[in-house]
């Protein structure tokens, strides 16, 4: 955090719109973040070109650990898995990444391969949508989620707006993977799962491409969508018959402090609920579509929650997109072997 309120004060000197920008970065809760270059490199703009490569060489030299690891988590290995989701919005790659990861880590040639490119935040939540999906629709399949954020990349030195200076100092870089499983294992069982589109808001959140690159352009009704979301949530859950505001975990996209206060409000629950999103965004930023899936971690880490618990995962994003599921807490239990067999 010092050392990003030191270089919008070194970059950005003077500009009349800075004192606001410094304080709503120091608001957004952010304390820590990772980069995939040096702050001074990161500070460059060396063009489009160049910023894709780095993109292409950072991700693949980073994504394969993530994936061994989700593997190993989720106890199986790359033959075991059906279809590959790969979710990142920050560089551009043709053909996906999927195909990279099926030659280099050793997944089967029939593996599906659905890249997910546009839904920026909100992708973590539909990628875990879409696992459920193929899911349901392949009995016994598995699915690895990847998603790969590396949004320093999209830094435009010369960009100076509120919305430009806020984000800055907001979003970080992570890569994340996780395994939905056909059948058995330890973690969510997803039971039903939705989507949302605020009419009307499809600018709000978006990229505008330029010679330069993204320019990530951020509305400011942005952080008030969790007044309209909320009661799609509540409704989303009642459907279920259940009630969002009496759920045993909560695994929510972390956009900002706001968006999180405003939900906690608005569905009438305790902050302390959504304490693996803060956690998410005090120590890494806002890491887009890898937010839920780090949430996610942090609470398989807690290890507190007993059978059949109950839970909310949602990814919001560009549209105005909700991504929605709700699911089980399952453990695993071992097969007793019957001594008269």
């Amino acid at each position: 955090m010092e050392e990003t309120l030191e270089f919008a004060e070194r970059v950005h000197g003077g500009k009349p719109q800075l004192p606001l920008a410094l304080r709503l970065i120091r608001n957004t809760g952010v304390r820590k973040r990772h980069i995939v270059q040096p702050i001074e490199k990161t500070l460059m703009h060396p063009g489009l070109t160049e910023r894709n490569r780095i993109y292409e060489i950072e991700s693949k030299k980073r994504t394969p650990e993530v994936v061994e690891q989700a593997l190993k988590n989720a106890d199986v290995v790359a033959r075991d898995i059906d279809a590959i989701i790969y979710v990142s919005c920050t560089g551009f790659l043709m053909p996906s990444l999927t195909a990279w990861l099926i030659n280099t880590l050793g997944f089967p040639s029939e593996t599906c391969q659905i890249p997910i490119a546009q839904l920026g935040c909100a992708a973590g939540g539909a990628a875990v949508n879409r696992a459920h999906d193929f899911c349901t629709a392949h009995p016994g399949s598995n699915v690895l989620i990847v998603s790969c954020e590396l949004c320093s990349l999209c830094y435009q030195p010369d960009a100076d707006d509120i919305g430009s200076l806020l984000s800055d100092g907001l979003f970080g870089d992570a890569v994340a993977a996780a395994v939905v499983r056909g059948n058995g294992g330890v973690g969510i069982e997803l039971e039903r799962n939705a989507s949302y589109l605020i009419p009307n808001t499809e600018d709000w959140i978006s990229y505008s491409v330029r010679d330069t690159g993204f320019h990530f352009q951020l509305d400011r009704r942005v952080p008030g969508t969790m007044e309209p979301l909320a009661p799609v949530l509540r409704e989303f859950a009642k459907d279920h018959s259940w009630d969002v505001g009496s759920l045993d975990f909560y695994i929510v996209h972390a956009g900002g402090p706001r968006i999180l206060d405003d939900l906690a409000r608005f569905l009438d629950v305790d902050r302390q609920v959504f304490r693996h999103s803060w956690a998410t965004l005090t120590e890494y930023g806002n890491i887009a579509s890898a937010v839920v899936l780090d949430a996610a971690r942090r609470l398989f880490e807690e290890d507190t929650l007993k059978p059949d618990a109950t839970g909310l995962i949602a990814g919001f994003g560009p549209g105005i997109t909700a991504e929605m599921a709700l699911g089980r807490w399952g453990v695993e239990t071992p097969v007793e072997m019957d001594d008269t067999a």
